[in-house]
């Protein structure tokens, strides 16, 4: 089965790192565990209709929680850093928050 370009754009990542990125056409997403780089370069591409020119991606492991007493982790996760090349339009998702 193939997978729809949001099987593996997950969902944007806000934060004051990533809105400080934006301002450089570099915008963080999570995206699905089994992605690679080039399937993050052509969802991007397709949802948003911009050029891509560069994806960063890094594996965040779970972290250990506790409640009460018992133990447990968070799910794994990754994410993905998308530069656009100069001429692209900007996303303009990222740009009313």
């Amino acid at each position: 089965m193939k997978r729809t370009p949001y099987d593996v754009i997950l969902k944007p990542v806000i934060s004051e790192r990533s809105m400080a990125d934006a301002q450089n056409k570099k915008y963080t997403f999570k995206v699905a565990v089994s992605a690679n780089r080039t399937e993050v370069k052509a969802a991007v591409e397709e949802i948003f209709d911009v050029e891509v020119k560069n994806v960063n991606i890094m594996n965040v492991k779970g972290k250990v929680k506790t409640v009460g007493r018992n133990t447990g982790m968070t799910a794994a996760e990754k994410k993905a850093i998308v530069t656009l090349t100069k001429d692209s339009k900007e996303i303009e998702f990222f740009q009313g928050l």
